[in-house]
C-alpha cells in the first residue's frame, strides 16, 4: 500500500517545493503540508505546493507548533487517508530527510506493521551542531535511565507511524516539539516495538532553520520525561510524613503498654496506613495514563516486601564489607533501592494494559 507524507512548515524557504518535487518524482502522491501559521509573504510557496505538485496544504491561522500541526495533519490522516495507505512518514520542511531515507522508512514500516518506526543520525559525526549532539545524548540518556529502551536518536524528525499507531498518537500530550517526546515515552510505556533505520546526518547552515527553543522546548521535553517521577518523589516524600507522625500518634495513644509492645504495633501501624496511602496515591494520580493491569495491589505488596528485605540486607553488606556506619549505608542503599522501585512500579506493578490485553 502507499503511504503518506506529513511535513509541518513554518516560515519554509525555497528548498520546500524543490524537496516535494524530489518526493512527487519518487513517487510519493500523499502528501500533506502544514502551514503552521506562516507569514504572509511565505504564501506563495504554499500555493506552488497546491498547484504544481498537488500537495494537500492544511493552514494554521496562528503558529501553534509543531506538535500541533502534526496531530491536526494526523486527524486529517486517519479520517481521509487511512483507508488508501498503510501509515504515515513525518518529515522536516527544510530538506534534512532525503528521498532516498523516506522510501526505506517506508519499507520498514511494511515490515514491520506494529512498530514505531525511527530515522536514527550518527551523532557522533563531525558535521553535527555541538548543541544538537549533546542535547540528543543527554535526552536520550535520560529517558534510558528512566523508561528504559535504546533510542539513539530521541530528537529525530523522520519516523513512520503505521495505521495501528495513528489513533493512538493523536491524543499525547505537547503542542511543539515535546509531542515527539511523548509519542516516544507512550511507545516505551506501551512496549510498543521502536525499530531504528540509519539515515544520512545532514545539517544545513548548521541548522540555522530549527525553530526548536532551547529553554522553552527543553523544559517542556524534559517536564514530560520526569514529570511522573517528580510526582512520585512527591508521593514517597509524603507517605514517609505520614508514617512518621502516625508512628508518633501511636506512641502516645499506646501508653501504658511496655515500649518493645508500643514500638512494634506503632511501626506496623504506621507502615500499614503509609503505604495504603502511598499505593493509592501512585495509582490515581503518579502512575494513572492509561488502563492499569490487573493484580496492582499485590505487585505493590510484593514489591514493598522484596525492597525492605533489599534495603536489610544491603545495609548488612556495606556495614560489615564497606565499613560504613549504619546511616550512611542506609541512605545509599535506600536511595538506589529509591530508583529501583520507581522503574519497577512503572513497568511492572502499574503498567498499562498492552494492546493484547485491551482487546
Amino acid at each position: 500500500m502507499a503511504v503518506s507524507i506529513l511535513i509541518p512548515a513554518f516560515n519554509p524557504d525555497l528548498n520546500l517545493p524543490a524537496y516535494v518535487r524530489e518526493l512527487c518524482e519518487a513517487g510519493f502522491s500523499h502528501i500533506v503540508v502544514i502551514d503552521d501559521g506562516s507569514f504572509q509573504e511565505k504564501q506563495e510557496i504554499f500555493q506552488r505546493l497546491e498547484t504544481e505538485y498537488g500537495c494537500l496544504v492544511l493552514r494554521h491561522a496562528v503558529n501553534m507548533g509543531k506538535g500541533r500541526a502534526l496531530k491536526d495533519a494526523l486527524n486529517y490522516y486517519q479520517v481521509f487517508l487511512s483507508r488508501e495507505c498503510s501509515g504515515v512518514i513525518t518529515a522536516d520542511c527544510d530538506g534534512q530527510h532525503t528521498v532516498e531515507d523516506i522510501r526505506r522508512m517506508g519499507q520498514a514500516m511494511e515490515e514491520h506493521p506494529d512498530s514505531l518506526i525511527l530515522g536514527a543520525r550518527d551523532f557522533d559525526q563531525k558535521s553535527v551542531p555541538a548543541k544538537s549532539r549533546v542535547g540528543n545524548k543527554l535526552t536520550r540518556t535520560v529517558m534510558r535511565l528512566f523508561y528504559g529502551g535504546k533510542i539513539s536518536d530521541t530528537q529525530t524528525g523522520l519516523r513512520a507511524i503505521p495505521n495501528s499507531l495513528v489513533e493512538e498518537y493523536l491524543t499525547l500530550p505537547g503542542e511543539r516539539f515535546e509531542f515527539e517526546t511523548a509519542m516516544l515515552l507512550t511507545a516505551l510505556r506501551r512496549k510498543t516495538r521502536i525499530e531504528e533505520v540509519p539515515i544520512q546526518t545532514v545539517y544545513l547552515d548548521g541548522n540555522k532553520s530549527t525553530h526548536f527553543r532551547p529553554v522553552a522546548d527543553s523544559w517542556a521535553i524534559y517536564k514530560l520525561i520526569l514529570g511522573t517521577f517528580f510526582k512520585y518523589s512527591l508521593s514517597s516524600l509524603s507517605s514517609c510524613l505520614i508514617d512518621f507522625a502516625l508512628f508518633q500518634l501511636l506512641l502516645l495513644a499506646l501508653g501504658s503498654l511496655s515500649w518493645e509492645v508500643k514500638v512494634t504495633l506503632a511501626t506496623v501501624g504506621a507502615r500499614v496506613c503509609s503505604s495504603l496511602y502511598n499505593y493509592a496515591v501512585n495509582r490515581q494520580l503518579v502512575f494513572s495514563r492509561g488502563r492499569l493491569g490487573k493484580g496492582t495491589f499485590l505487585k505493590y505488596y510484593i514489591l514493598c516486601a522484596a525492597q525492605m528485605l533489599c534495603s536489610a540486607g544491603g545495609v548488612l553488606l556495606f556495614c560489615q564489607w564497606a565499613r560504613l556506619p549504619e546511616l550512611p549505608a542506609k541512605i545509599v542503599v535506600d536511595g538506589v533501592l529509591f530508583f529501583i522501585s520507581y522503574r519497577i512500579q512503572r513497568n511492572w506493578v502499574f503498567a498499562e494494559r498492552g494492546e493484547k490485553e485491551k482487546s
